[in-house]
């Protein structure tokens, strides 16, 4: 091992450069020659922003990560797929889309603990972003290719009214409708947590809450629908931002029960409901690249419902020090 209090005679704490580098900008001393740090280079996003010493490209949309130089760090990421949407007429909220991350003390979707990730090699790379699902569908899965990270759509709401249409397992879970109880499970690995239970309730058709990223949809409770599980907060872009809420359950209220079942935080959509003619509203629509899930319809037709909200990328690493 070398001696390395001096480099060619020269004490160390006397360098400020070696062979045109900063000080800064080495890790160590291998002999006479300065082991260099290699930042990362990359374009692409819809957005890039800086946040201290770190890089951080946003994607709202599908499109390219180019990556010119590979650093000596790793990066940080977070992927999130399309929320679900939900079926016809009265019917559980929509699942959160799968979330999945590696950055700093976040916590990814479920609880789930995911690795850091690495660049391996230089060259462009696909990102693709979910859509949420519209009427009767899942949300479509998010991808970032660096390390083959991909996050599962959410799953869709139940619908009833004779649609027959079950809760689907996804990311996060849909919630259950009355006709068919159980909420859907949510995907694996870990993204999310599972839809809320319904059940007939008197003359009141009580859904069940989509799943979040942070806790489940709550089960219908006696003529209530279920609220939708909450998102979860990362910390990725230098401030906190909470996304991937499940959607409200919705309900027909004929022997009275809820209405205004709120979706979870982070975006989840609020819940429709019908209790008399000329009283009526329709579930809204998770919000745009938060992932989160559409509220659950009413007795009032497809148009009782939004779509979950569309999916997001972001990748933050390390340019400068």
């Amino acid at each position: 091992m070398p001696d390395l209090a001096t480099i060619n005679g020269v004490a160390e704490d006397d360098i400020a450069t070696y062979n045109g580098t900063t000080a800064s900008d080495v890790t160590a001393v291998l002999g006479n020659t300065w082991q260099h740090v290699a930042w990362t280079v990359a374009t692409g996003g819809n957005s890039i922003a800086t946040d201290g010493d770190y890089k951080v490209h946003t994607f709202t949309s599908s499109g390219t990560f180019e990556v010119t130089t590979v650093g000596t760090h790793g990066f940080s990421w977070l992927v999130i797929a399309g929320g679900g949407g939900v079926g016809l007429n009265w019917s559980g909220g929509g699942g959160a889309g799968g979330y999945r991350t590696h950055h700093s003390s976040d916590g990814s979707g479920g609880g789930g603990s995911e690795s850091a990730g690495s660049i391996s090699s230089t060259g462009s790379h696909s990102v693709v972003i979910g859509a949420g699902g519209a009427n009767s569908a899942n949300g479509s899965d998010s991808v970032l290719p660096l390390d083959s990270k991909t996050s599962t759509g959410g799953g869709q709401g139940g619908g009833g009214g004779g649609s027959g249409v079950a809760a689907s397992s996804g990311g996060s879970g849909g919630g259950g409708v009355s006709e068919q109880t159980s909420g859907g499970a949510a995907a694996s690995p870990t993204q999310g947590y599972a839809g809320g239970n319904a059940a007939m309730s008197g003359n009141a058709y009580p859904s069940g809450g989509g799943g979040g990223a942070g806790a489940v949809g709550a089960n219908r409770s006696g003529n209530n629908a279920g609220v939708g599980g909450n998102g979860l907060a990362s910390t990725i872009t230098g401030s906190s931002v909470t996304r991937a809420g499940g959607g409200g359950g919705g309900a027909f209220c004929g022997g009275g029960g809820s209405r205004n079942t709120a979706g979870g935080s982070g975006g989840g959509g609020a819940c429709g409901w019908y209790c008399s003619a000329g009283d009526t509203a329709g579930g809204t629509a998770g919000t745009v690249n938060t992932g989160s899930g559409a509220g659950g319809g009413a007795w009032a037709g497809p148009g009782s419902s939004g779509s979950g909200g569309s999916g997001l990328v972001i990748v933050r690493y390390k340019y400068q020090n």
